[in-house]
């Protein structure tokens, strides 16, 4: 594994929190590089030499979660469907205030795109372990139809549109795709 150097490692840190935390209290679309560079701290030339743009930098940061939440599906693997899919919620609980961020936001279809994507795929591998699919129904359509739902409830939940205890709105969500599937 190559070692990164402190201070690439410091100021991509600086950058990262610099961006989330304007994130959360002003929204994307109010972000500019230059606004990052003086909350961290850093000349603009830098935060180039690490990103290309306000973009780049929101996808690094989404696909750091995917990776986290991967880790955490296949953690979950030998836990019951209903509680895979509340460990899986909590760690949208842990971090609401960015995802709610990132849903308030006209301007973050990527992340829209890459976490649809990701949901699809983990709906994906439990059609592959189960043999009952109705064979009437093409596997694209109910894979977008139950990642789309699933989706929809993390916005909610993300943006407070539902008061409800996430270990509830889980459980929920869980019965709701295995009786799906």
């Amino acid at each position: 594994m190559e070692k990164i150097d402190r201070r690439i490692l410091k100021s991509q840190q600086a950058i990262q929190a610099a961006f989330l935390a304007m994130l959360v209290h002003e929204g994307f679309d109010e972000i500019t590089v230059k606004s990052i560079s003086e909350k961290a701290n850093i000349g603009r030339k830098t935060f180039y030499l690490h990103y290309v743009d306000k973009y780049d930098l929101l996808d690094k940061i989404v696909d750091n979660h995917l990776k986290r939440l991967r880790e955490i599906c296949d953690h979950k693997k030998d836990k019951g469907f209903i509680e895979g899919t509340i460990i899986w919620f909590a760690y949208f609980q842990q971090h609401k205030l960015f995802f709610a961020s990132l849903f308030r936001s006209e301007s973050t279809l990527s992340f829209r795109k890459k976490l649809l994507t990701f949901i699809m795929g983990e709906i994906d591998k439990k059609l592959d372990s189960n043999t009952s699919i109705n064979q009437t129904i093409d596997r694209h359509i109910i894979l977008k139809f139950l990642g789309t739902a699933v989706m929809g409830v993390l916005e909610s939940y993300a943006l407070n549109e539902t008061e409800d205890d996430i270990e509830l709105v889980a459980k929920q969500v869980g019965t709701l795709v295995k009786r799906n599937l």
